[in-house]
């Protein structure tokens, strides 16, 4: 059993298809380093705003205080480490898991 939705909407107006399948192994415990919204330490993810658009990276670090960011807005961030070996701190909306 699964579920599909074509219909997913992230930002830019992109859509990305969503699967669902149900886990059939029990209730799990999540690891201590997972955020609310499924970021843990490790997790693979793009980043979907300038100036790293279409950049993908590892989460290396969930602060778990928001940060004051360019905008001037105070905001959950995580920091994640690009391909090319530089490490960012970016907002945790600003970025999709891969």
């Amino acid at each position: 059993m699964a579920s599909v939705s074509g219909a997913t909407q992230i930002r830019s107006g992109v859509l990305r298809p969503e699967i669902i399948v149900p886990s059939t192994a029990g209730e799990r415990s999540a690891p201590e380093a997972v955020a609310a919204d499924g970021i843990a330490i490790g997790t693979s993810v793009r980043l979907v705003r300038a100036p790293h658009f279409g950049q993908l990276g590892t989460v290396v670090a969930l602060p778990p205080d928001p940060c004051a960011v360019a905008s001037g807005a105070v905001v959950r961030v995580l920091e994640a480490e690009l391909e090319s070996g530089m490490r960012v701190t970016v907002p945790r909306s600003n970025v999709e898991l891969f």
